[in-house]
């Protein structure tokens, strides 16, 4: 068997090899500092507006777009006096910030929490949450995994399952789309496709959920997800096991790259944990999104049952309008300067995706949702070198039920009103009642 043990940092030196020593002066440096919600407490820059609002009110994430309006109304940026850090919703700044991984680094926690001065609830991703050089080895092990050649190998199946699942809800007459067809997809394909010998649909959705509930402060929201963190978590652990996990898949790719010695068989674990954390619970929340899009839209619907065609083009644009991933953080790792703002090194800056893909400044008529628009630059899947890793499987996932409902599908009818699900990261339906009229 070959041997190609990397010479850079594994995760274990990354977070464990200093003894506590390098901790112990972290800590003796945040006390001389004023923390809030785990991060550096920052007073507003000069020329920056200051905004006494909480964007994790379950409220405004149920409904965001007057929020995301007045907040690239105020300006680049805006200082959040309840968070003490700052937030970014136009597209330039935000895409600047979110994509310049040697200003604006991820190892410090992609939420409001400072990894560099307190302890994570669960060990960091070593890919979401980790930068170079580090992250350039484990990127590399799971964007082969995650090949397009891989994901095409999955794609008849995709195809198949979506057509069947399609299928049962015609002959069903009305439906709840989250349980019954968003979630119900993923969690049939997506365990397939890692290898899990054993799949819990509830856990793996719940999961999710928990990582990006997670990511926010401590409120409602964060406290009732993490409940569940006792019965999840030993499970979510248990099936990234290289001897829970079958031959040909995702999940038994990134062991051998363990047992080539690219990767800890520890590291190989974390990154199946990478794929359980962010693709089921985004995939569910993108399609349920999709389903409203089509469901609000006859129009597009009526296109996209005219044209199978535009079932890409369609899953593109329903990420642009809904950002299914609302908003992610960044820490300044220097002293530094974005649209004229002076930034200082250790700001926590929350970066609202969802408000800079509704930018009117970079997308003409950008709250209408144009089936056929092709968002090319979108930052549903962020941008850089942290874009995601998983977003051709979610593609292929997306495009496979959007092409099923196209070739099946004259139109949609809502059967009980939509209502969203509040999460401090993600942008998702809870639950909406449907009907598909067939063609």
């Amino acid at each position: 068997m070959p041997t190609r043990r990397s010479s850079t940092a594994t995760w274990e030196s990354v977070w464990q090899a200093d003894g506590g020593a390098a901790r112990v002066a972290r800590e003796e440096d945040a006390a001389g500092m004023e923390m809030h919600e785990g991060h550096i407490a920052i007073d507003a820059p000069e020329g920056v507006a200051s905004w006494d609002i909480d964007p994790y009110d379950a409220a405004l994430l149920a409904d965001p777009a007057p929020y995301y309006a007045e907040l690239r109304a105020k300006g680049p940026f805006v200082y959040l006096t309840r968070y003490r850090m700052l937030v970014c919703g136009r597209y330039a700044e935000t895409r600047e910030v979110f994509g310049d991984h040697d200003r604006f680094v991820s190892s410090r926690g992609v939420g409001l929490q400072d990894f560099l001065y307190g302890e994570p609830w669960r060990s960091p991703s070593i890919v979401l949450e980790a930068d170079p050089p580090y992250h350039t080895r484990t990127r590399r092990v799971i964007t082969r995994a995650l090949s397009p050649r891989a994901v095409a190998a999955m794609k008849d199946l995709f195809r198949a399952e979506a057509g069947a699942l399609v299928d049962r809800l015609l002959a069903h007459g009305p439906f709840e789309a989250v349980s019954a067809c968003a979630e119900a997809f993923p969690a049939t394909v997506f365990p397939k496709a890692v290898g899990l010998r054993e799949s819990d649909t509830r856990r793996l959705v719940d999961y999710g959920a928990m990582v990006f509930n997670a990511l926010g402060p401590d409120n409602a929201l964060r406290s009732r997800a993490m409940a569940r963190a006792g019965d999840i978590v030993p499970w979510i652990n248990a099936a990234c096991a290289r001897e829970n996990l079958v031959a040909g898949g995702f999940g038994a790719a990134l062991h051998a790259a363990a047992e080539d010695e690219e990767i800890t068989p520890q590291e190989a674990g974390m990154l199946v944990r990478s794929l359980l954390s962010a693709g089921v619970d985004t995939t569910v929340s993108a399609l349920g999104n999709a389903l409203w899009c089509l469901a609000t839209n006859p129009g597009a619907m009526a296109a996209l049952a005219a044209d199978p065609g535009l079932a890409r083009p369609c899953f593109e644009e329903v990420l642009r309008v809904t950002s299914p991933v609302h908003s992610f953080c960044r820490t300044a790792g220097v002293d530094t300067e974005v649209g004229g703002v002076a930034i200082r090194a250790g700001t926590k800056i929350l970066c609202c995706l969802g408000a800079a893909n509704l930018d009117e400044t970079h997308w003409e008529a950008a709250s209408e949702f144009r089936i056929a628009r092709r968002p090319m630059g979108h930052l549903a899947f962020g941008v850089g070198i942290h874009n995601c890793v998983g977003q051709t499987l979610a593609r292929a996932e997306g495009e496979a039920l959007l092409t099923a409902l196209a070739e099946r599908v004259a139109r949609i009818e809502i059967t009980a009103p939509p209502v969203w699900r509040p999460n401090n990261a993600i942008r998702a339906l809870d639950r909406m009642g449907l009907r598909f009229v067939p063609k």
